[in-house]
C-alpha cells in the first residue's frame, strides 16, 4: 500500500506554500496518531509524547553520525539542530544510568541522555517536503528531520532497541547500543577539545554534508563494529 503523508494530495492536507499552515500541522499530528498510533500534543510545532510507545536516547549530532556508521539497525532516528535522537523501547530511559555505570562510563561527562515518561520531542515532518507558510518561511516543524524514518502501520515497536543482550525479534540490543553511543560521545568530546577554531568550522561543514547524505539515503550505513571492543577492552 502506498504511503500517504500529510502533504500528499491523498491526505487532504495543504500543499507547500499553502495559507493553511495550521491545517498542515493538524494533518501531521493525525498522521502520527493514525498511522503509527503515537500520541501527540497537537501543538505548534507538533510534539510526540515519550514514555508511551517509545523512549528517546539523545546525544550530540557529531557523535550520533559516527554511531550510525557503526550500527546498521537502530530503529527510527531523528536529528534536530545539534542533537540526534534514537527511538528506543519504552522504559529504556530508566535503564540508562545503570547501564552507563555497568559499562564503566558512570561519572564521565558524555552528554548522553534519555527522555522517558512525561517527556516530549518535536515531531519530525513525516514527508520529504515539509509545508511552508505563504511567506516562504520554514515551518517550526522543519527543525526536526527523520534520518531513519519509522514505518507506518503500528509495527514500529519490534524495531526499537530493548533492554538485555540480543534484543527481541528485529530489535537491536540496548546494552550494545548504549555502549557504542557512549564511546562515540566520548570520542567526539575529546576531538572537539583538540580542534583549533578553524578546524572546528571545517568539521561542522563536513558534518552538514554528511547529514545531507544521510537524509537522502538513510538506510545506507556501513556494517557495525563490535561495541564491546570499542574502548580496546
Amino acid at each position: 500500500m502506498a504511503l500517504t503523508t500529510p502533504d500528499s494530495p491523498a491526505s487532504g492536507a495543504p500543499a507547500a506554500g499553502s495559507l493553511a499552515a495550521p491545517a498542515a500541522l493538524g494533518a501531521w499530528a493525525q498522521w502520527y496518531e493514525n498511522e503509527l498510533e503515537w500520541p501527540t500534543t497537537g501543538s505548534d510545532p507538533v510534539e510526540l509524547l515519550t514514555g508511551v510507545r517509545f523512549d528517546v536516547l539523545e546525544l550530540p549530532a557529531d557523535a550520533g553520525f559516527a554511531l550510525l556508521r557503526r550500527v546498521p539497525r537502530t530503529g527510527p532516528v531523528a536529528v534536530e539542530g545539534p542533537r540526534m535522537r534514537l527511538l528506543v523501547a519504552a522504559s529504556s530511559a530508566d535503564e540508562l544510568p545503570g547501564l552507563l555505570d555497568w559499562l564503566e562510563w558512570g561519572g564521565i561527562p558524555l552528554d548522553l541522555t534519555a527522555i522517558g515518561a512525561g517527556g516530549r520531542i518535536t515531531a519530525p515532518c513525516p514527508s520529504s517536503r515539509p509545508s511552508r507558510t505563504a511567506l516562504g518561511e520554514p515551518n517550526p516543524q522543519e527543525a526536526a528531520v527523520w534520518l531513519r524514518p519509522p514505518e507506518p502501520g503500528g509495527g514500529v515497536e519490534p524495531t526499537l532497541p530493548v533492554a538485555g543482550f540480543g534484543g527481541d525479534g528485529d530489535a537491536p540490543d540496548l546494552v550494545r547500543l548504549v555502549g557504542a553511543a557512549a564511546t562515540e560521545c566520548h570520542r567526539a568530546r575529546l576531538l572537539r577539545g583538540r580542534l583549533l577554531p578553524g578546524q572546528r568550522g571545517a568539521r561542522r561543514a563536513g558534518e552538514a554534508e554528511e547529514g545531507d547524505a544521510l537524509r537522502r539515503w538513510p538506510s545506507r550505513m556501513p556494517h557495525a563494529q563490535s561495541p564491546e571492543h570499542a574502548r580496546g577492552r
